[in-house]
C-alpha cells in the first residue's frame, strides 16, 4: 500500500510540473506576441507552416527598439534632396520655404496615419498589401513597379553623386575635381569606376546582405549624424562670417513597424522621425542660404568647391563633401531593402519568404547591386530618364496611392474629412508633378540646345 501511495504521489507531482511548464510557456508566448505560437508535439511538421514561423526559424528576434526605428525611418527620409533646400529658400524666401517644409511634413504624417489605419483594418502588413486589398492584384503590381522605378533610380543617382564627390565629374563641360583627386592627383585607383567598384564591394554589398532592416539601426544613426555634420559646419561658418563682417518614407513604414517589439509605437516613431528630419531640413536650408545668399547653387554641395573666406576653408569643404558621400553610402541599404523585397514578391509571389531562402536572397542582392553599378557607370543618360519616371513614382508612393486607398474605402472606415483630404492631396500631387515634369523638360531642352550650339 505504501509503495502504491508513493507512486501516486510521484505521478501527481509530475502532472503538476507539466502543468506549470505549460503555463510558463503560454505566459512567455503572451508576453511576446511576435514569437511563433504554433504548438510543438510529436505530430508537428519538421518545417513550420506559417510565414512568421518560417522567418523565426532563420533567426530569433525579439523586436526592434524605438530609437533604432526612428533612425531607420529618418535615414529613409533624408537623402540627396537635402542639398537642394538652400536653393529653394533662395527662390521662395525663408518664410515661405520653411512654411513649405512644415506643410509637407504635416501632409506626410497625415498620409502615413491614413495608410496605417487601412492596413490595420485590412489585416495586411505591407504597403503593397494595402494596395492589393483596395484594388486587387493589379493595384499591388502597380505599386511594386513604382517601388522598382523609384528606389532603383534613387540608388543609381546616389551612386553617381558618390562618384562625383570622391572622383570628380566633367558632366557639365567644366571639370570639378573630386576629394580624392584633390588630395592625391589623378590616378587609376581614384578614378570613378574603380572607386565605385570598391564602394560597392566593401560598403554596399555587406550592408545590403543584412536580412533585417533593424540590423541597420547603427549605420542609420551614423547616417543621420553625418547629415547633422553638414548642418553644424554650415551653421558654424555662418556664425564665423557674422563675426568676420521630401519626406517620402511610406515604403519602409510597414517593414519597420513589423519588426517592432510593440507595433503600436509606429505612429510616435513616424512623428518623431518627421520632427527630426524637418528640423534638419529647416536648419540646413536656413544656414545654407545665409552662407551663400544669391550665389547658392541648385545643389549647394557645388558651393563647397570654392574658398569660403575663412581659415581652414578647404579642409571644411572636404569634411562636408566626405560626410555627404558617407551619408549616401549608409542610406543605400535602407532604400535597397524594400527594393529587393518588392522585386522578389513581384517575381516570386507564391514562394516562401525571401529571408528564409538564402540562394534567392543572394541572387536578388547581387543582381540588383550589379544593375545599380552598371547604371551609374556606363549609362550616361540614365539620370535624365529617372528625373521623369522617378518624380512620378515618388509622388504616387507618397501621396496618390494613400489617398486612392482612402477614396476606394473598401472597409467603409474613411470619414468625410479623409475623403476631402484625399482629393486635395491627389490634386496637389498631380499639379506639382506636372510642374516638375515641365521644369525638367525645359531644362533638358536648354541643355540640348546649348550643346548643339
Amino acid at each position: 500500500m505504501k509503495v502504491k501511495a508513493r507512486e501516486e504521489e510521484k505521478l501527481s507531482l509530475t502532472v503538476n510540473q507539466q502543468e506549470k511548464k505549460t503555463m510558463t510557456t503560454d505566459s512567455k508566448q503572451t508576453k511576446n506576441p511576435r514569437k511563433c505560437k504554433q504548438p510543438i508535439n510529436e505530430e508537428s511538421p519538421l518545417l513550420p507552416n506559417q510565414r512568421g514561423c518560417d522567418e523565426q526559424a532563420v533567426q530569433e528576434f525579439n523586436g526592434a527598439s524605438f530609437a533604432g526605428a526612428v533612425f531607420n525611418l529618418s535615414t529613409t527620409i533624408i537623402g540627396a534632396g537635402i542639398m537642394a533646400l538652400p536653393a529653394t529658400m533662395k527662390v521662395l524666401g525663408l518664410g515661405v520655404g520653411i512654411g513649405m517644409i512644415i506643410f509637407v511634413a504635416i501632409l506626410t504624417q497625415a498620409s502615413v496615419e491614413m495608410l496605417l489605419r487601412f492596413s490595420k483594418v485590412g489585416k495586411v502588413v505591407s504597403f503593397g498589401g494595402v494596395m492589393g486589398d483596395a484594388f486587387g492584384k493589379a493595384g499591388k503590381v502597380v505599386f511594386q513597379l513604382c517601388i522598382l522605378v523609384n528606389n532603383l533610380g534613387t540608388l543609381i543617382v546616389y551612386t553617381i553623386i558618390i562618384g562625383d564627390v570622391l572622383s570628380g565629374t566633367s558632366s557639365t563641360g567644366v571639370h570639378h575635381a573630386g576629394v580624392l583627386e584633390g588630395w592625391f592627383g589623378e590616378h587609376w585607383w581614384n578614378g570613378r569606376t574603380f572607386v565605385l567598384l570598391v564602394t560597392t564591394i566593401f560598403v554596399f554589398a555587406p550592408l545590403a546582405s543584412l536580412k533585417r532592416i533593424d540590423s541597420l539601426r547603427y549605420t542609420s544613426a551614423l547616417a543621420v549624424a553625418l547629415a547633422v555634420v553638414f548642418l553644424v559646419i554650415t551653421a558654424g561658418i555662418v556664425v564665423i562670417k557674422f563675426f568676420y563682417g521630401a519626406f517620402i518614407c511610406h515604403f519602409n513604414v510597414h517593414t519597420i513597424g513589423n519588426e517592432l517589439e510593440d507595433s503600436s509605437l509606429i505612429q510616435p516613431i513616424v512623428q518623431t522621425s518627421l520632427a527630426l528630419c524637418s528640423s534638419v531640413y529647416i536648419l540646413t536650408s536656413l544656414f545654407g542660404f545665409l552662407l551663400f545668399g544669391d550665389s547658392t547653387h541648385d545643389d549647394v554641395l557645388a558651393n563647397f568647391d570654392t574658398n569660403l573666406g575663412i581659415p581652414y576653408s578647404y579642409l571644411l569643404n572636404d569634411i562636408v563633401r566626405i560626410s555627404y558621400a558617407l551619408h549616401l553610402m549608409l542610406v543605400f541599404p535602407v532604400i535597397f531593402y524594400p527594393l529587393r523585397l518588392n522585386l522578389d514578391d513581384l517575381v516570386f509571389p507564391s514562394s516562401r519568404p525571401l529571408v528564409s531562402d538564402n540562394c534567392r536572397f543572394a541572387l536578388s542582392t547581387i543582381g540588383l547591386i550589379s544593375v545599380v553599378f552598371v547604371g551609374a557607370n556606363f549609362i550616361p543618360s540614365i539620370w535624365d530618364v529617372f528625373q521623369f519616371s522617378g518624380a512620378t513614382a515618388t509622388v504616387c508612393i507618397g501621396f496618390i496611392f494613400p489617398a486612392a486607398i482612402a477614396l476606394r474605402d473598401r472597409h467603409q472606415i474613411a470619414t468625410r474629412k479623409d475623403k476631402i483630404f484625399s482629393v486635395f492631396m491627389i490634386g496637389l500631387a498631380v499639379f506639382s508633378n506636372v510642374i516638375a515634369i515641365y521644369s525638367d523638360t525645359t531644362a533638358l531642352l536648354k541643355q540640348v540646345v546649348s550643346h548643339g550650339a
